[in-house]
């Protein structure tokens, strides 16, 4: 159940708890929930000697023990339960779970094979929640949201680097949330200076630059390297459209993978359009390249009869918030973004779609979608829905970490 819904209250009285015998430091909270994240809410009594970061033995209502969780009084959710059981758990778990994910993708997916770019740990997914790391080389790019993973993060990294084969380190923690949270980037100063700005990566026989320097966004992102390799399957000999392109993924694919007569990639970020074209020359590829808003530049091709024979839309996230204007907005920005570039699609054409707004649906944005195509008096003949890779994976009580989609069609 999510934080809005917990599980209807039990009418009956609960017996007076004795809380004498539990391990310190604990928490309890006030609704029966499987979530990870615990919203401030949800949260009852927490023991006296519990301290920001802690790792604490969490209760539920009834005082039968729920699992354990790391603690932040002052942070939007001030426990995230890592491990769910009534076993007593310590901080030998934290390896276990790191040794978990990395073998996930190293061993059961084997994901060298193919690249040495991917999600080595997917935060809720791996029972890590508030961590999030991406392997781009001999570098890990680790993004942090939580005060106890920050902590805890600089003895874990010679564990990391032994697992995945790595030598440096990037840690990244928004400023705002960093703020919030008690994280002070002081701690990351000396891991960071020591990493590389720019590496090399190859993703199924193509290459691309991953550039630190521009923030957090790296010009690469690991979750389409499955449906940026499906799509040439369908551009041998095909005129080809890459609406937000970004750093060149699907247009690269769809030229060198999958053979495309003619490929145009059009981005208004300048920064990405530059860094696509530096991927393209790694890998002496010829792309058309546009730097132009998405909406404007496909209204004109509109307007001048232009089509394709395949279209890819792979916009950034338009939906932050979940509910007033704001959300309303955003879904209306990926129906009117999709009507213009299903006009672009030649008739029996392929068209790619991508959603990667965690707060839409898959069967929201499918209908957005469907809206887009019907008021332009055509069908779309679906025959795939795609989302992340292996390397994303998904815990069973945090379904709504799943927040790429992908919706494959023929435009009819």
């Amino acid at each position: 159940m999510s934080e809005e819904f917990p599980e209807p209250e039990d009418k009956a009285p609960i017996a007076p708890i004795d809380r004498s015998g539990w391990p310190r430091p604990w928490a309890q909270l006030k609704y029966f929930t499987f979530q990870p994240q615990i919203f401030p809410r949800l949260l009852g009594q927490v023991s006296q000697e519990a301290r920001p970061g802690d790792l604490v033995a969490v209760y539920d209502k009834k005082g039968e023990r729920l699992g354990s969780g790391l603690y932040n009084p002052r942070a939007k959710i001030p426990i995230r339960v890592v491990a769910h059981g009534a076993e007593p758990m310590g901080e030998e778990y934290f390896e276990a779970a790191i040794r978990r994910a990395v073998a996930l993708r190293r061993t059961l997916f084997t994901l060298d094979e193919k690249t040495d770019a991917y999600r080595l740990v997917n935060s809720d997914g791996d029972g890590l929640s508030g961590l999030i790391i991406d392997r781009y080389a001999d570098t890990l790019l680790c993004e942090v949201t939580s005060l106890g993973m920050a902590q805890r993060l600089p003895d874990w990294l010679p564990l990391f680097h032994e697992l995945a084969g790595t030598t440096f380190a990037r840690v990244h923690v928004d400023h705002d949330l960093g703020s919030l949270e008690g994280i002070k980037p002081s701690w990351f100063k000396e891991t960071n200076a020591a990493a590389p700005k720019t590496v090399k990566i190859r993703e199924n026989d193509i290459r691309y630059e991953v550039d630190f320097t521009e923030g957090h966004k790296t010009g690469f992102f690991c979750d389409q390297r499955d449906n940026r390799k499906a799509i040439g399957r369908f551009t041998p000999g095909a005129r080809v459209l890459d609406l937000c392109c970004y750093t060149g993924g699907f247009s690269l694919n769809a030229k060198l993978a999958g053979g495309a007569d003619e490929v145009t990639s059009v981005d208004l970020d300048e920064v990405a359009i530059a860094q696509a074209k530096r991927n393209a020359n790694l890998n002496q590829a010829r792309l058309k390249f546009v730097h132009a808003d998405a909406f404007a530049y496909a209204r004109q091709m509109q307007q001048n009869g232009e089509s394709w024979d395949v279209v890819v839309l792979d916009p950034p996230k338009f939906l932050f918030t979940r509910e007033g204007h704001g959300n309303w907005e955003g879904r209306q920005k990926y129906e009117d973004l999709n009507q213009l570039a299903i006009s672009l699609v030649k008739p029996g054409g392929i068209f790619v779609t991508c959603s990667c707004s965690g707060l839409l649906s898959l069967e929201d944005f499918e209908q957005h979608v469907i809206k887009g195509a019907h008021r332009l008096n055509r069908r779309l003949q679906f025959f795939d829905r795609t989302e992340a890779g292996p390397d994303h994976p998904i815990y069973s009580n945090c379904l709504e970490s799943r927040y790429l989609k992908v919706l494959w069609a023929r435009v009819l």
